[in-house]
């Protein structure tokens, strides 16, 4: 799945249909977070209120990964490493 993402808004919209394509619910997502099901889907509905850590723990444990390009561009340099992602349990929530 590729989304160019510009606002907020759409943060949740991808996160709800990668939870959907995996097949996961809200609940099963939550377990997966150490999360309730009411959290999970603030997150969907109002993903501004997730700081980027909790972001980078949704979008692993959903098998996505966050890539920052220049416009219409390549990835930024110093960004392929995607070393040290955090974990849903080295995240506070």
């Amino acid at each position: 799945m590729n989304q160019l993402l510009s606002v907020p808004s759409q943060v949740g919209l991808v996160l709800r249909a990668a939870r959907k394509s995996a097949k996961m619910s809200q609940k099963q997502l939550a377990a997966k977070l150490g999360l309730s099901q009411n959290r999970v889907s603030e997150l969907e509905t109002d993903p501004g209120s997730m700081r980027v850590d909790q972001l980078l723990a949704v979008i692993s444990v959903l098998g996505l990964e966050l890539q920052v390009q220049t416009r219409g561009g390549s990835p930024v340099a110093g960004s392929e490493g995607g070393r040290g992602e955090p974990t849903a349990g080295q995240v506070e929530w």
